[in-house]
């Protein structure tokens, strides 16, 4: 056991391990932020969100750092995982392409539409309208963006902790 410790662990770069755990923190906001607005407590779902977008942020900062320094791991188990694996990460590096643009569209709607930062000279009519776009874009957003998280997870899990790569 301790033999595999220190190949999965210590042998992978300190990165992969935070960006892991980053990916999980977003989910974990992300369901809370959820749960958070459907309990009508919006106040706590924005902060929520706005943390979750945060972490995401961070996430994305230290994926590029990790990625400049020390290039890309390849997943070398054969089979029908290593096409499982790479559905999943197909399916997860499209849809985090997307996610930036969709949770930052979001975000701006939510807002206007609460009147943040001098939008609150707009009519109660343009805010209602801006919520609105909030919402129907939320519904999309937060399924992708709760996606993207989780399977970020499940390929770390899948390449570092189920079929970590040969060393040698």
């Amino acid at each position: 056991m301790n033999a595999l410790f220190s190949v999965v662990l210590l042998g992978a770069h300190p990165l992969v391990h935070l960006n892991a755990a980053l990916n999980l923190l977003a989910a974990v906001l992300l369901v809370i932020g959820w749960m958070l607005i459907r309990r009508r407590q919006r106040l706590a779902h924005g902060r929520v969100m706005i943390a979750a977008f945060a972490v995401s942020c961070l996430f994305l900062v230290s994926y590029l750092v990790y990625h400049w320094n020390a290039g890309s791991v390849t997943f070398t188990h054969p089979g029908a995982v290593r096409t499982i694996y790479l559905t999943i990460l197909a399916s997860h590096v499209v849809l985090a392409a997307v996610v930036p643009f969709l949770a930052l569209l979001t975000i701006a709607f939510a807002l206007v539409g609460t009147g943040w930062r001098g939008a609150g000279r707009l009519s109660a009519e343009t805010h209602l309208r801006f919520l609105a776009r909030h919402r129907q874009l939320a519904r999309w957003t937060l399924p992708i963006w709760l996606y993207v998280s989780v399977t970020g997870v499940i390929v770390y899990a899948m390449l570092y902790h189920l079929w970590p790569p040969a060393t040698g």
